[in-house]
């Protein structure tokens, strides 16, 4: 593609990284075909290739609209363009400097100011999981589409302490996870000390920013960025951890990413290069340990029949779907092949409240294919989706982490 950026954008580091992502793309198209939104609206502005041209002729001078910004915020940001492209085009770079120019050129109206703001500080705040128990003790009496969004509240077990093994990591502090869902943790904590795995959560740590990052505050996203880092920096520097290992792919596509929006901070760059170097999936952690683990479950106690949707955070922006199922399978779960497991289940961060309808839909048409397996019980790997889907579906949708720690076999 041919580029004439406009002069006052054309020699920023935003500008040279926009133009050399837009001269990778052919035109081929490839993308429209795996596009969650353009095929549900069939609207080419609403597909990757659309809005590559509204960015570019953004980045060349031409005039920037409400509706610009409607099509890029229709953007699920779920990368399965990047998996399709045969040329490589770094879409969801390019979407991000896009979203934050187009912000920067067009005010919002209040309310959606508002809106945004409000799930931002609602989302990250201390007192995020203490108001949604609140939530879960009524929500018997709530309307029935307000009971499917608040999760019925869950026994996470007993946790083990920290026994000081040989091997440690670090898991992620003050994610909405605890407060809706803290089974999950609960569960990876158990399976990694029955693999004599130590796990350290540093409470000057906080959320990842990618809550922060999507809804028009980058800069509040890079100051919780920085924040992590100098919480984690002594363990990582020293060697005392190995890893930091998350549950949540949307929390690890992002800290993987520190890297890149960090680059041109001279104090942070090289640690965060460390620190996106260190991220590893909880699947892709568990791989290598694969046999050991499969020692410890008991076949009996896994249910018959399993679908797996993987999230499009794991799936498209870490490339890490494959290593998740091979160890499921070894494991002895049993995977059941559906439709359309490429695609987005609409869920996205917090685009299920601001994009209600096109959430809706995609949400419907997922779990519509994992219906057609059969299946007992629904898995995932990331909270996001989880809660999403389990709101449209009677099904069981949980964490495999969850199944998996269900099914050890009691200590000896």
């Amino acid at each position: 593609m041919q580029t004439n950026l406009a002069p006052e954008i054309k020699d920023t580091a935003l500008g040279q990284e926009a133009d050399e992502i837009l001269r990778r793309c052919v035109h081929c198209g490839f993308c429209t075909a795996t596009c969650p939104t353009y095929q549900v609206l069939g609207d080419e502005l609403d597909s990757p290739r659309g809005r590559i041209y509204l960015i570019k002729e953004m980045l060349e001078g031409r005039e920037v609209t409400e509706s610009t910004q409607l099509h890029l915020d229709r953007c699920l940001t779920c990368r399965n363009c990047e998996t399709t492209c045969p040329s490589g085009v770094e879409y969801g770079k390019l979407i991000d400097i896009g979203r934050q120019i187009v912000d920067e050129r067009v005010p919002r109206s209040v309310a959606a100011r508002i809106e945004r703001e409000g799930l931002r500080r609602l989302l990250s705040a201390s007192w995020f999981s203490y108001a949604y128990r609140v939530g879960q003790s009524v929500r018997q009496w709530l309307p029935k589409v307000l009971q499917r969004k608040v999760v019925a509240r869950q026994n996470p077990g007993v946790v083990p302490a920290n026994r000081q093994q040989a091997r440690q990591v670090l898991m992620l502090n003050g994610c909405v996870q605890p407060g809706m869902m803290p089974a999950i943790d609960a569960a990876t904590i158990r399976i990694l000390d029955r693999l004599d795995i130590g796990v350290q959560v540093v409470k000057e740590s906080g959320c990842c920013g990618a809550l922060n990052f999507h809804l028009d505050a980058q800069e509040v996203a890079r100051s919780q960025m920085r924040r992590n880092i100098d919480a984690w920096w002594p363990l990582l520097a020293s060697g005392d951890v190995e890893a930091i290992v998350m549950n949540a792919s949307g929390c690890g596509a992002m800290v993987r990413e520190y890297e890149h929006h960090l680059r041109l901070d001279p104090a942070y760059a090289e640690k965060a290069k460390l620190v996106s170097q260190r991220v590893q999936d909880i699947g892709e952690f568990l791989a290598p340990q694969a046999q050991r683990l499969k020692a410890l479950v008991d076949p009996a106690r896994l249910p018959a029949k399993v679908a797996y949707h993987p999230p499009c955070t794991l799936q498209h922006w870490q490339g890490l779907r494959a290593p998740t199922e091979t160890l499921l399978a070894t494991l002895g779960v049993d995977l059941q092949a559906f439709a359309e497991s490429h695609l987005c289940c609409g869920s996205a961060g917090a685009y299920s409240v601001l994009q209600p309808e096109i959430a809706t839909n995609l949400r419907d048409r997922k779990l519509g294919h994992l219906a057609s397996a059969k299946p007992e019980v629904i898995l995932s790997s990331n909270i996001g989706c989880i809660g999403h889907l389990q709101s449209g579906t009677d099904t069981p949708v949980e964490h495999w982490v969850v199944l998996i720690d269900r099914a050890l076999r009691p200590n000896a």
